[in-house]
């Protein structure tokens, strides 16, 4: 049987996202080779907005305590130290496709590492030397990182994110995380429960929806 696979549009500073991350990761572990996730990028703010305030940013925060007292939700924090807000969506990006250009696994661990770094650790990732310090602590390669470094590098990876962020705007995704079935348009928005995740998935593996 082939897998089924799927698309998912998300953005590394949505809570919602961190939450659909988690499930499908264990929907995966659940399928194994049944079920191929690619992760494609979408973002909330897709503009630098330096000077945020931060005392604002923090009572935000505490809205992510919903989405964390939910079933099958991976750990959140609400803000507590000094770092941040983050400016824009786009520096997180940039860097997991960087990864991607090193390898699946690669890309793998730095989608992981970037969720919890922000949501877990109250890490401002859209601050290069944050950004450079997971690079480090993955392991990954120095050479990978010319995105942060190399202005044609950089420009080529964010014509690839807003390429996947105008794709799901294409189909009429206008807000994440958006689970869509890879080459059709039909797709689940919001941080769904496993259960639901279950049953689509095993239609999609029975034939039932095309």
């Amino acid at each position: 049987m082939d897998p089924v696979r799927l698309a998912v549009y998300s953005d590394y500073l949505c809570p919602w996202c961190h939450a659909a991350s988690h499930r499908l990761h264990l929907m995966k572990e659940e399928l194994g080779d049944g079920l191929e996730l690619s992760w494609r990028s979408y973002l909330l703010r897709p503009h630098p907005e330096p000077g945020r305030d931060l005392e604002k940013f923090m009572r935000y925060t505490q809205s992510w305590m919903r989405p964390a007292a939910e079933p099958d939700s991976p750990n959140f924090r609400v803000w507590e130290t000094t770092e941040g807000p983050p400016s824009h969506s786009v520096p997180a990006h940039l860097v997991a496709k960087a990864a991607k250009r090193v390898g699946d696994d690669a890309f793998e661990r730095m989608h992981a590492r970037l969720l919890r770094a922000y949501f877990e650790e109250n890490r401002d990732i859209s601050a290069a030397p944050v950004l450079r310090e997971l690079w480090d602590e993955l392991g990954l390669p120095v050479e990978g990182l010319a995105a942060l470094t190399d202005p044609e590098q950089e420009r080529e990876l964010i014509q690839e994110i807003l390429a996947e962020h105008n794709q799901a705007l294409e189909v009429s995704i206008t807000g994440v995380p958006a689970v869509r079935v890879d080459g059709h348009e039909a797709f689940v928005m919001g941080a769904q429960p496993m259960d639901v995740y279950r049953r689509w998935i095993g239609r999609l593996r029975e034939g039932v929806l095309d």
